[in-house]
């Protein structure tokens, strides 16, 4: 039953943050990209990376979190449509998880050339 006093915007939050929650608990690949989030954290603090270089960071986490979050959305509509190997329902999911793998590519590399140079420098130092 849902509670009619709690205004429409809170609400709207609320369901955001459970879904938030439910994906994390649910979904495995969520998991990874939140524990690479985590090293990201981690490491950018050690490494004292640049104000720029933290927001470049934070987007590529959002972006691949968030693609990864609408993969799992994509996913969950198509298992309720249909169960049957459908060519349209396969284009669906690949194509949503195709999306993910690129973001999370790109952020590799991009977090590679930020935070590989800090790693080697702290060897020939």
């Amino acid at each position: 039953m849902e509670d009619i006093r709690i205004p429409p915007l809170i609400r709207s939050f609320r369901y955001a943050f459970e879904g938030i929650i439910a994906g994390l608990k649910t979904e495995r690949n969520l998991m990874i990209h939140y524990s690479a989030l985590g090293l990201v954290v981690v490491f950018g603090i050690t490494l004292n990376i640049s104000i720029t270089e933290w927001c470049i960071c934070l987007i590529l986490c959002a972006l691949v979190i968030s693609l990864e979050m609408v993969n799992t959305a994509v996913e969950a509509v198509v298992d309720l449509v249909t169960r049957d190997q459908k060519r349209r329902a396969k284009l669906a999911k690949d194509t949503a998880a195709g999306a993910v793998l690129i973001a999370a590519v790109t952020a590799a590399v991009i977090g590679g050339i930020i935070f590989l140079p800090k790693i080697a420098a702290l060897f020939t130092a």
